[in-house]
């Protein structure tokens, strides 16, 4: 179907109508969630070779290093090529030697990259490697069960958790039992963060009363810091400026694929969709225009569009916006809060989306 719309000022737009986000709501059936925990279309071709150090930050190749030997040291017997596990096959790991390796750094150092080469080094099959963020894997539980989740991670000889934070009590006390059941049963775990597992939940919950399962989190990992600046932004120049109303609206009615929202109805429409979603939200994408940026109004709505940010970026969708740019989306006191990390995430990857998007203007 081909539709018009007018612009002041221009001839009449002739092409294909965009899609509208606000239009969709997606269901995604437990099985997919399932499918789905592989490194994302941005990540499925990294490997530690085509990680790129910085030469002033000796943390990053030294991370590379270990993270290469963890892999190797994986290759050992776990489960049959049927899939089924040989429970005889390896004893539990003592308390003193953890299963995991946490990778932790600040946004941009390329802590996605270099879990995401740990899941391909694994010399193991893709069923039996599990990839996906910290907010994928509590939603599989919601979607599974408890001890269904369990039972489907148990057989792994991997699991790798993106953006591991702890943002309310419940998902500590669930997290924490589940990766205890999973290490018992001899899954190997890695996990990036901006936080230590020690400080997980610090400044958004009462995490002290919370100590024991957060250390008993902390006993699974072995910590392994990244120092660095956002690759993102190293040696390049500064994204676009945000463009006019018109040059997105043209741009999105001239690009196949394309979306086209205005930002406010956007964020009234990601509150109607759960979060497990966003991923599904944004399948066949090949541009995102938004029109109205404006400051987010508030934390709830601040969360969601950091993982719609996160589906986004992991599927390279770029992102054309007119209004506000995009590091004046949060406030300062969001800025200086406990999610802080979560936002100036949130910053550098619509930033580098923003970039991307700078074809679909017509020069």
């Amino acid at each position: 179907m081909s539709s018009s719309t007018a612009v002041p000022g221009q001839s009449p737009i002739a092409e294909t109508a965009p899609l509208s986000l606000c239009a969709l709501e997606p269901r995604v059936p437990a099985d997919r969630l399932v499918a789905e925990m592989v490194p994302p279309p941005r990540f499925d071709s990294v490997r530690f070779d085509t990680y790129v150090p910085d030469p002033n930050q000796p943390s990053q190749t030294e991370a590379v290093e270990v993270l290469s030997d963890f892999a190797a040291g994986l290759g050992g017997a776990h489960a049959s090529g049927s899939g089924k596990r040989k429970w005889f096959s390896r004893k539990p790991a003592a308390p003193s030697a953890p299963l995991g390796v946490y990778l932790d750094g600040g946004y941009g150092v390329g802590k996605t990259h270099l879990l995401a080469s740990l899941w391909h080094a694994t010399p193991a099959a893709p069923s039996l490697k599990a990839f996906g963020t910290f907010v994928e894997l509590t939603n599989l539980v919601g979607a599974l069960g408890f001890q269904q989740t369990v039972q489907t991670l148990s057989g792994h000889r991997l699991l790798c958790i993106d953006e591991f934070e702890l943002d309310d009590p419940g998902d500590t006390v669930l997290v924490s039992s589940l990766l205890s059941r999973l290490v018992e049963a001899g899954v190997a775990l890695a996990a990036t963060s901006n936080t230590l597992p020690g400080k997980l939940g610090e400044g958004r919950f009462a995490a002290a009363d919370f100590l024991r399962e957060i250390q008993g989190l902390s006993a699974h990992f072995r910590p392994l810091r990244i120092d660095g600046e956002d690759y993102r932004h190293r040696g390049l120049p500064e994204a676009p400026p945000p463009y006019s109303e018109e040059q997105v609206t043209r741009a999105a009615y001239a690009t196949e694929g394309a979306s086209l929202d205005d930002f406010p109805s956007l964020l009234d429409h990601l509150a109607r969709v759960h979060p497990s979603r966003y991923g599904a939200l944004t399948d066949g994408l090949r541009a995102v225009c938004l029109t109205e940026v404006q400051p987010v109004p508030d934390q709830s709505t601040a969360l969601r569009l950091v993982v719609l940010a996160d589906r986004l970026y992991d599927r390279e969708v770029p992102v054309l916006a007119s209004g506000l740019p995009f590091d004046r989306l949060f406030s300062e006191e969001m800025l200086n809060g406990g999610y802080r990390k979560k936002y100036f995430r949130a910053i550098s990857r619509l930033t580098a989306l923003a970039r991307d998007a700078k074809g679909l203007v017509a020069q």
